[in-house]
């Protein structure tokens, strides 16, 4: 049993063993549909939501059901008060109880912060504890830190995109995310709005099967509607406690 997120405050515990061998498609982008082999492993819309039981996070107080536009959606509205043990995103809420293999995911989200080059939204996964996994850092600017594919492997954030842009436009307006995650081939593509020309790619094979999740490196905003397709992933457990 592994801890996700170490700080003794938080509701974090990794259990799981034996995960199944799968059949993994050869390619999968933006461009195509989703595959006939993909199921819909998970959807969520927090129109009907009180409460963020589907979660667990760094920081629980820094997120809520919160509004927009008449619409319910899950909202970081405050910087976690949490401190990775490697240099790394601080605000993190990680859907429990499903690992996810080979995936497409689908987030409209929205950055609520002020402008500046860091102004950032992130997205998570093949997480496997708090130190493990990777994650997408959007941001209105890119440099060595910024607008980039992480890996975090029990070491402080590495960018590993071997294509990027020089940032994404925030405004104050919605917007849509997609990520092609492939494991036969470790590919992985991020899209923003236009869905036809990812804004990064990397190709990388160090975790398969983990937890996927979302925040921010150490800004505010806001998601909804998320949909992922996928294989499902045979496991014993996959529980946070």
């Amino acid at each position: 049993m592994r801890k996700i997120f170490e700080a003794p405050q938080f509701l974090q515990m990794l259990a799981y063993s034996c995960l199944s061998l799968l059949i993994i498609p050869s390619s999968v982008t933006a461009q195509d549909e989703i595959p006939l082999d993909y199921k819909l492993l998970f959807e969520i819309n927090f129109d009907d939501k009180i409460a963020l039981d589907d979660f667990v996070m760094t920081d629980p107080k820094a997120w809520r059901i919160g509004n927009s536009d008449d619409n319910r959606v899950m909202e970081l509205y405050r910087k976690s008060e949490y401190e990775p043990r490697v240099r790394s995103p601080f605000n993190i809420a990680v859907i429990k109880d499903h690992l996810f293999g080979s995936f497409v995911l689908e987030v409209n989200v929205k950055q609520t912060g002020q402008e500046y080059g860091h102004r950032d939204l992130c997205f998570f996964w093949g997480m496997k504890d708090a130190s493990n996994f990777y994650y997408a850092h959007l941001a209105s600017a890119a440099d060595e830190h910024a607008h980039n594919i992480f890996l975090v492997n029990d070491e402080p954030r590495v960018a590993i995109a071997g294509k990027t842009t020089a940032g994404v436009q925030w405004g104050l307006t919605w917007h849509r995310v997609r990520i092609v995650r492939e494991l036969s081939e470790g590919t992985i593509k991020v899209y923003f709005d236009d869905m036809t020309t990812p804004i990064m790619e990397a190709t990388d094979k160090h975790f398969t099967y983990g937890y996927i999740g979302f925040g921010s490196f150490d800004d505010v905003g806001m998601f909804d509607n998320i949909k992922i397709w996928g294989e499902p992933v045979e496991q014993e457990r996959a529980l946070f406690h």
